[in-house]
């Protein structure tokens, strides 16, 4: 019984995990021959603030980039 587990950030639509979920469904099955009864998907979500690149959260990094655009965008219009 194969056991696909995948991690991802929150906030992607029903229908897309649901695409995911057949897509790897169906690679177990033509890659391995398992039963499609017998392949098992588990989505993981996370929010932005529990994944981190280097050091830095996605969320701090997206309040970073937010930050910068507002000054970038009231820089200009002085």
């Amino acid at each position: 019984m194969p056991i696909i587990e995948v991690n991802l950030l929150e906030g992607r639509a029903p229908e897309a995990k649901e695409r995911l979920i057949q897509a790897l469904t169906n690679a177990a099955i033509e890659a391995i021959g398992a039963p499609r009864e017998s392949v098992r998907v588990i989505l993981r979500e996370m929010a932005p603030a529990h994944f981190a690149v280097g050091g830095q959260s996605l969320a701090a990094k997206a309040t970073a980039t937010a930050q910068s655009k507002v000054e970038e965008d009231w820089s200009d219009e002085s």
